[in-house]
């Protein structure tokens, strides 16, 4: 055997993979950042580096058997909102105008939040469709469990999507959904890990949290389907992260809203177009189910991530920051943005612009905090109101935009939200839920602090080294 042309071969192999990893990215023109992360890792650990970035490099891809862009459907029931910066962008970017007569409900109590849920499953007469990233193997999940399964005795149409990474626990152990789908419920995994394990790219997970009720009402928002975020007491599983992190028996704060009115219908495309995807069905949402007016609130729903053309999200928030005039309020538990977007707060708080960032002091993902650290740093020195919430981990996703607009949704302020996940945010323009973000912040504001605390030299030193990996984080 000639090892010396063995060897050779897989010299050349090894350079015919990474020119082909390279002129991946120059094509699909990533950021140069990004770019400078993928290339040190390929230099640092060339045999780990090169598989990884074919399975969870990659962006918005065509491909065969993946999943296909789709768009929206524009409806009657819309309005222009006239020097609106963020409706423009959106709707530059193929995303319908904002739909006019929504109802609204606010829920920050995750038991609050569980009462509704459960009040709207029982409710329901005709469906209910449900999309979440978490589904935990908890009591919150046995109590839902158990009534979706009384619904589809009934003949109610139940159908769960739950993503297979982010619920892994009910993917690999799914015993617990026996009865439901013995009673005709469907219950599907979004990119199943074992059944296409080279095609599933793990990278780019369903973080969209959709449940419909009769296609009519819509909760949405952070909350996922387990104890830490919502359960009959509002308390939290009885276990706890590693030492030093916050403890789940005290559920999260997050958020969750109901809408009730055309924007329901956009939802719902969302949705289907998911489902379709995971089960290889093509159902079309029908214009006539599109739900009546009921109520006085303007909202837009935008879905992004790859099976969107466009950045269109990305692009109204950076548009957002450049167009304030007031002030810019953020809530994510998550704060790793990109260069462009951290320059633009910047420039907003050198103008006078009143800029907060309000995040978990520590999340429950010590990398990401070690992520974050040297992007809240810079902003705290240049005056930005750095609020570090103190009491459980704080899991809400907000944006407040001057006294115009608010977005809430699933997306957090990092570059996974943004360009990677399959996320849906809902831009509201009515003052009523504006008012509300607003008292719901001061109040998380109360319990917390400023003033990040002083670390060592090594320890700034792995912070700003983050820097290079923070396209992967």
């Amino acid at each position: 055997m000639n090892y010396d042309l063995i060897y050779l071969a897989i010299i050349c192999s090894s350079i015919l993979l990474y020119l082909i990893a390279l002129f991946s990215m120059i094509y699909q023109k990533r950021t140069p950042t990004s770019m400078m992360a993928w290339l040190l890792a390929i230099v640092l650990l060339p045999h780990i580096a090169v598989p990884l970035y074919f399975i969870i490099g990659v962006r918005k891809r065509a491909r065969l058997k993946h999943k296909s862009m789709f768009e929206m459907q524009d409806i009657e029931i819309s309005s222009s909102l006239s020097n609106n910066a963020v409706s423009g962008i959106l709707q530059a970017n193929g995303i319908p105008a904002p739909t006019k007569g929504n109802r609204y409900e606010f829920y920050t109590s995750g038991q609050r939040a569980f009462t509704s849920m459960l009040n709207h499953i029982r409710a329901a007469q005709h469906s209910i469709l449900i999309s979440t990233y978490v589904f935990g193997r908890d009591r919150t999940t046995r109590i839902l469990l158990r009534e979706l399964t009384n619904k589809a005795r009934q003949g109610i149409e139940v159908k769960l999507l739950l993503d297979s990474v982010g619920s892994y626990r009910s993917y690999f152990f799914q015993k617990q959904f026996d009865e439901l789908r013995a009673a005709g419920g469907i219950v599907v995994f979004f990119m199943p890990l074992l059944a296409f394990p080279l095609r599933s790219y793990i990278n780019l997970r369903n973080h969209r949290k959709i449940y419909l009720f009769d296609r009519k009402i819509v909760l949405s928002g952070g909350m996922n389907l387990s104890a830490e975020y919502m359960s009959p007491d509002g308390m939290g599983p009885d276990e706890h992260f590693l030492e030093g992190r916050p403890s789940c028996s005290k559920q999260w704060q997050d958020l969750l809203f109901l809408i009730e009115g055309p924007a329901v219908f956009h939802y719902y495309q969302i949705f289907l177009a998911d489902w379709n995807y995971a089960t290889g069905e093509k159902s079309k949402p029908s214009p006539e189910e599109v739900p009546s007016t009921c109520g006085d609130t303007y909202m837009q729903v935008v879905p992004s991530g790859p099976d969107i053309r466009s950045d269109a999200l990305y692009e109204s928030l950076l548009s957002a920051i450049y167009s304030a005039r007031e002030r810019i309020w953020i809530v994510t538990p998550y704060f790793v943005p990109d260069d462009s977007l951290l320059r633009a707060l910047i420039i907003a708080q050198h103008k006078g612009i009143d800029v907060k960032l309000i995040t978990p002091r520590n999340s429950n993902h010590a990398l990401a905090d070690l992520g974050r650290s040297s992007y809240m740093r810079e902003l705290e020195d240049v005056g930005v109101h750095v609020a570090l919430y103190e009491e459980s981990m704080l899991h809400a996703k907000a944006i407040l935009l001057d006294s115009s607009g608010v977005m809430l949704g699933s997306v957090n302020m990092d570059n996974r939200s943004l360009f990677l996940n399959y996320e849906v945010a809902t831009f509201a323009y009515s003052p009523g839920i504006i008012d509300e973000v607003e008292s719901w912040m001061l109040g998380l504001l109360q319990h917390s602090s400023r003033n990040m605390q002083k670390v060592k030299v090594f320890r700034r030193f792995f912070e700003n080294l983050m820097r290079i990996f923070a396209p992967q984080l």
